[in-house]
């Protein structure tokens, strides 16, 4: 398949001498990946306006939404601090096949990468990392048989909600990884979007929060 990031603007929603917060679009890597067709990437784009932005977590390429980045190294490791001692809370938002029940909970599985089938991960009793997702059903779709649902990641592995989502037969539609071909034909792109980002400002320590309409 040929790469073709989106032109989407990068939307800058909050902007200080100390980080960023901007929406990330759906397609778009979150840092340059390998070979000349991956280059173009959110942090890239950034940069173009704010050269001293720097990464200090990502989104799946699938995903939308909010990204906080670092102003400079000082501020880099900060945040990285923050995220390390789950001072940054996330919220997302998913369109699930089927009917979640029930209408909230707590997933605790553990994850490991699949390594004959990278980047895919998967559930491992033996090896595998704690990782913890709350949910909260937001509404259910009889016609299309979906479940709008709230994610809380309270650990951070890689592609965490999806593979949760997935242990409880309840794949996200459009996921091309870990979704059936019927139910990734339903959407035409993963519908993941992170919705809410809040942490402790790394310099004031106040609570900044803030918001992203979800757009599917």
């Amino acid at each position: 398949m040929i790469y073709a990031p989106p032109a989407t603007e990068i939307v800058s929603l909050y902007v200080d001498d100390a980080l960023l917060v901007v929406e990330k679009p759906a397609g778009l890597l979150s840092v340059p990946g390998r070979g000349d067709d991956k280059q173009d990437c959110l942090i890239s784009r950034v940069q173009v306006d704010f050269p001293d932005a720097l990464i200090v977590h990502r989104l799946d390429m699938g995903t939308s939404g909010l990204m906080v980045l670092a102003r400079g190294k000082a501020m880099e490791r900060a945040l990285s601090i923050a995220f390390q001692q789950r001072q940054v809370h996330k919220c997302y938002q998913a369109v699930v096949s089927g009917c979640l029940q029930p209408l909230s909970g707590e997933v605790n599985l553990p994850l490991i990468t699949d390594w004959p089938n990278r980047p895919r991960q998967m559930v491992c009793f033996e090896r595998g990392k704690a990782s913890c997702t709350r949910y909260q059903v937001l509404n259910y779709d009889a016609p299309s048989d979906t479940t709008r649902v709230a994610l809380e990641p309270v650990t951070g592995r890689t592609h965490q909600l999806r593979v949760h989502l997935q242990a409880l037969q309840h794949p996200i539609l459009g996921d091309e990884l870990y979704a059936s071909a019927a139910v990734c034909a339903q959407a035409p792109r993963l519908l993941l979007h992170a919705s809410q980002i809040r942490l402790p400002h790394p310099l004031t320590g106040a609570t900044l929060s803030v918001n992203s309409a979800v757009p599917f």
